[in-house]
């Protein structure tokens, strides 16, 4: 794979200087839905697809870059003086935005990139592939600009400045800290009020993890999605009347239910509630990873879909039969919906002894009753975005 793609980088770009080459993987939430923009614990890891990129550093302060997922947009080229949002330039914005951040941030950016793309990760499937993109060309800046004060933590941070200012997504910070801090078989237990973390061991010996796509395309999910954003902000302002918060993940269950009376709308409540108690199943279900109680994780896992599906309303029909067909299967420990919602995935935790059983049961009760073929992806835990 490495050759292969440095070889179409000097077809493309002709003979120079040495290349690198990149990586950054795509990343799965175990646990911990729509809760990194309200002040809550997520619980993802990255995993070993991703994005590879080879590049090499300009004499002058040209911009060129090239996917070969999108060979036909063929090169897009910019300047490091002219980085404005282009409809017309599609995927090269986010590359493009991750360069004008970095500019914006101060950072010594003298010399302009070459750089060729290419991605594993299935379009649609909401396990990282922008994010991804935008780590591995901040991970390339660092490197080739020798910029020696911007570490990991930045490159994530900046990566999502870039989605939110420069692409104009409501993105949160969990996936890009998730593929820049990945570490193999490991999760990260990230409070998004602070960035504190830790790495939790995942160590599946007996269990698979398998991401089921629906095929079912995500429409208006960003509409959607900041609807959401909106009633939770909107709940937060009224139960600041009431509690000294800055975010509903502050929250715990009980002091919940004390103070919910002082949100105003049926539907602000019901988004508020999922907010405040993934955060806490999110929370317990770490703990009972650490005691090694796997029963237990899954079924925190099932009772999270039943609250996106009721209290945050971001699941669909066809999400919820695939969770209900896997919940039919003595081996799967634990399936629900994953990402924004309105399509995509779900992520199931399955015994090894059951996974034959999981996809063909899952794949031909879907088929029959949506119509739709599902794609079944096993997965494994990898480390996070480097040069290799």
């Amino acid at each position: 794979m490495k050759q292969q793609l440095v070889d179409k980088f000097l077809e493309i770009y002709g003979d120079g200087d040495a290349v690198d080459v990149y990586f950054a993987p795509g990343r799965v939430n175990l646990i911990g839905e729509h809760t990194d923009y309200n002040g809550g614990h997520v619980f993802p890891c990255a995993i070993t697809i991703g994005t590879y990129a080879v590049a090499r550093r300009r004499t002058d302060d040209s911009v060129r870059l090239y996917s070969l997922n999108y060979p036909e947009n063929g090169m897009i080229q910019a300047s490091l003086r002219d980085l404005v949002y282009r409809k017309k330039d599609g995927w090269g914005n986010y590359p493009k935005g991750v360069l004008q951040t970095f500019i914006s941030k101060g950072c010594q950016i003298p010399y302009g990139v070459e750089i060729l793309y290419y991605g594993e990760i299935p379009k649609g499937l909401g396990i990282g592939s922008s994010a991804s993109l935008g780590v591995v060309t901040g991970l390339i800046l660092k490197e080739l600009m020798e910029l020696k004060d911007i570490n990991m933590v930045d490159i994530a941070l900046f990566t999502q400045l870039a989605e939110n200012e420069y692409i104009g997504a409501g993105s949160g910070i969990m996936d890009p800290f998730t593929i820049a801090m990945g570490k193999k078989n490991h999760a990260i237990f990230l409070d998004t009020s602070d960035l504190s973390y830790i790495y939790a061991p995942l160590l599946l010996p007996h269990e698979k993890i398998i991401i089921t796509n629906s095929q079912k395309s995500r429409l208006a999910v960003d509409e959607r999605y900041q609807e959401r954003r909106a009633q939770c902000e909107q709940a937060l302002k009224e139960l600041q009347r009431v509690v000294a918060i800055r975010d509903l993940g502050e929250l715990t269950a009980e002091v919940f239910e004390q103070v919910q009376e002082m949100i105003e709308s049926p539907i602000r409540l019901k988004r508020a509630r999922h907010a405040v108690t993934e955060n806490q199943r999110t929370i317990q279900a770490v703990e009972a990873l650490e005691r090694g109680d796997i029963e237990e994780f899954g079924q925190l896992m099932n009772a999270s879909h039943l609250s996106l599906k009721e209290d945050y309303e971001v699941s669909c029909e066809e999400l919820d039969i695939l969770v209900e067909e896997s919940w039919d299967i003595e081996g799967v420990l634990g399936s629900r919906m994953m990402g924004a919602g309105f399509g995509g995935c779900m992520i199931s935790i399955v015994k090894n002894s059951a996974v034959n059983e999981f996809i063909n049961h899952v794949g031909e009760h879907y088929k029959e009753r949506t119509g739709l073929v599902a794609e079944f992806y096993v997965v494994e835990t990898g480390n996070g975005a480097a040069k290799i």
